[in-house]
């Protein structure tokens, strides 16, 4: 068994997709409309779909906002470096929530980025081996 992907409703799936590939570097893998029913899937990754997990981002074309909950955590996403990464993140106008430091009580460096939507995304980088 693997993980396939992650679901997330968007808002605005052009903003959406651009963020995820122009600030953090995924690609488009694929893209279904379904017209009958009125939403798009996207999915999104750094790899293909057969060899690694990606995004799915599901666009409701008559929905403009959701509530994101309180039950939702985040994604984290391995950087090789995650003060590199923030900068060019705050290059791209993407929003970081958390700079980079130290977990509070630990040594692994990471930061928290949010999405178009408020959806949290966390930087960590590479484990020690």
């Amino acid at each position: 068994m693997r993980i396939l992907h992650t679901m997330l409703r968007v808002a605005d799936l052009a903003r959406s997709v651009a963020f995820y590939e122009q600030v953090l570097g995924m690609r488009l893998l694929r893209q279904m409309d379904n017209e009958d029913q009125r939403y798009t899937l996207v999915f999104l990754g750094y790899q293909d779909e057969s060899e690694g997990h990606a995004l799915e981002l599901t666009y409701n074309w008559d929905t403009t906002s959701y509530d994101l909950g309180n039950a939702y955590g985040h994604i984290a996403i391995e950087v090789d470096d995650v003060y590199e990464a923030c900068d060019k993140i705050r290059a791209e106008g993407g929003k970081i929530s958390r700079e980079p430091g130290p977990m509070k009580g630990g040594s692994t460096v990471l930061a928290f980025v949010e999405d178009p939507d408020g959806y949290k995304i966390e930087l960590l980088g590479p484990k020690s081996k």
